[in-house]
């Protein structure tokens, strides 16, 4: 079978190599995290693949956005979004802003990888898109008027490239499934996959969550390791989350999605098309959850992996 690579959206043979940029958010080089990092990298590039990392907390990342993102002079009292799309328009960037940006240019695959720390994101992750994601570059981008409010939500700037979430949770899977207690891994996730990666056009994949990462023996952690790899590997040719596009005509010029559509009357699944994408359907056991829809190739042949605990 020809290999395949990801260009402008569609699926392409004829090249071996994939861009991978990981931006990576943990303080611990001796984490689970650094380990899932370090021997991802080994293996895309034993795979032919190229690889860009952005270590935040090792590069000590300015997590903050504030006028000392932009050139003296900048109008007071700042308005930041402006400042943004002032200075990426005329090439004023702060270098490491710039240097960012140009790295999603350059990638066909971008992953978030990180741990869930009081459901959402590290603080310095955040930073990091707030900061990077200027006007103009991000959002902003395109007509805004009736129907077409912006290239957004399925189109823009990163259109062509795909996305996942890699992250590491201390909970149980079945504390994040349909019913759990913590909420769906999907709903706490939301803002990531459908806000930050979908939103400037990127096409997004499931993501890989590890859980109850406190309790890991050796075998364990090169298992997760692997199943890291397998999905970074086939990123290509991963069924992805089916997110509705903005304008592709599911909504209408108040950007509301047209009644008929809503199936489910309201809640986040209503803005995806067709069968929806759910995780934690499934954990190995007996089951907890009744089962919706696993996308048939989002874990290849990846099991679930039920981990070691005092009272499991």
């Amino acid at each position: 079978m020809p290999a395949i690579r990801l260009v402008g959206g569609q699926l392409f043979p004829g090249r071996d190599a994939l861009k991978y940029f990981i931006v990576y958010a943990h303080p611990e080089p001796l984490s689970l995290n650094g380990e899932l990092m370090r021997r991802a990298v080994t293996g895309l590039e034993a795979a032919g693949h190229q690889v860009r990392v952005s270590d935040l907390y090792a590069s000590r990342w300015k997590s903050t956005a504030d006028a000392d993102d932009f050139p003296r002079g900048t109008a007071s009292p700042l308005i930041y979004g402006k400042a943004s799309a002032e200075a990426f328009n005329n090439g004023a960037q702060s270098p490491d802003i710039a240097e960012e940006q140009a790295k999603l240019l350059w990638a066909d695959a971008v992953i978030l990888q990180f741990p869930i720390w009081w459901y959402g994101m590290p603080a310095i992750l955040k930073g990091w898109v707030d900061r990077v994601y200027a006007r103009g570059f991000a959002y902003g981008v395109g007509t805004f008027g009736g129907k077409k409010w912006g290239e957004r939500f399925g189109e823009g700037v990163l259109m062509g490239r795909r996305a996942m979430v890699a992250a590491t949770l201390g909970g149980r899977a079945a504390q994040y499934g349909p019913r759990g207690v913590n909420g769906s891994i999907d709903d706490i996730l939301w803002p990531i996959q459908h806000g930050v990666l979908f939103y400037p056009g990127m096409t997004v994949v499931p993501p890989t969550v590890f859980y109850e990462v406190s309790r890991l023996d050796a075998e364990t952690v090169d298992r997760l390791c692997q199943s890291y790899l397998d999905r970074l590997l086939h990123i290509a040719t991963t069924d992805p989350i089916p997110f509705r596009t903005q304008n592709g005509g599911d909504y209408d010029e108040q950007q509301v999605l047209h009644e008929h559509l809503a199936k489910d009357g309201a809640g986040l699944k209503i803005h995806q098309a067709g069968t929806t994408y759910s995780s934690n359907t499934s954990v190995g056991s007996v089951g907890d959850f009744n089962p919706r829809h696993i996308a048939p190739s989002s874990r290849r042949d990846e099991t679930w992996l039920r981990l070691s605990s005092p009272d499991e």
